[in-house]
């Protein structure tokens, strides 16, 4: 499904680059994001408007207008924004204890009060600009991961083989993110291990060495 179309009295001006905001631009785009997350969770996509985000974040509509465009242009810079995070995956000294660690990370964030994370992924079904920054999103936090899989094989947790990082991460992974987010079935405890051991014993025995 399409996501509305803008409104006809929208600026239909391109939205302006990315870039690393500071002072008042700072606290503006603070306020917007804050409002998206809040409005999404309270009202689902379908009530995410610019001007409810306007009056949410207390910021004038033609601020917003100009600078986001549109729900797409507001989404799509919400997840563009982790892109300036510092975050980096743990390290535990396994390949087992690091995948366990990610997964953890990534049931608490699927399972967190508010909804954010879910609001945010089912919104990208229905923009095509949040869906694009959400395959950014996924770029970057894979290519942050692919540490875990270097020092593994530096360990000699690998085999001599190069091993495909995304395609081990992935199924790593994948089971906890299709329980919660596919599923919505209640969460395992045991799920964020048992993907990891599973994925890790896989990885040992060549199941994601690269071809050739």
């Amino acid at each position: 499904m399409e996501p509305p179309a803008p409104s006809t009295d929208m600026p239909q001006d391109p939205p302006a680059p990315r870039r690393r905001p500071g002072g008042r631009t700072a606290r503006v785009r603070a306020l917007v994001h804050g409002a998206v997350r809040e409005q999404l969770v309270a009202e689902g996509y379908d009530g995410l408007t610019v001007d409810a985000v306007a009056a949410r974040s207390g910021v004038h509509r033609t601020t917003v207008y100009r600078r986001w465009r549109d729900v797409g242009g507001l989404l799509a810079d919400v997840l563009d924004s982790a892109a300036d995070d510092g975050w980096a995956p743990p390290d535990t000294g396994s390949l087992e204890g690091d995948l366990t660690a990610l997964n953890e990370e990534v049931a608490a964030g699927l399972t967190e009060d508010p909804p954010i994370a879910m609001a945010l992924i089912a919104a990208s079904f229905r923009s095509p600009e949040a869906a694009e920054a959400l395959r950014r999103f996924w770029d970057d936090r894979y290519r942050r991961c692919a540490p875990v899989v270097e020092r593994a094989a530096a360990r000699g947790e690998l085999p001599g083989a190069a091993t495909d990082d995304r395609a081990l991460l992935v199924a790593a992974t994948a089971p906890v993110y299709h329980r919660l987010a596919l599923l919505r079935a209640p969460a395992d405890p045991a799920l964020p291990a048992t993907a990891a051991r599973t994925a890790a014993l896989a990885a040992g025995a060549g199941a994601f060495a690269v071809p050739g």
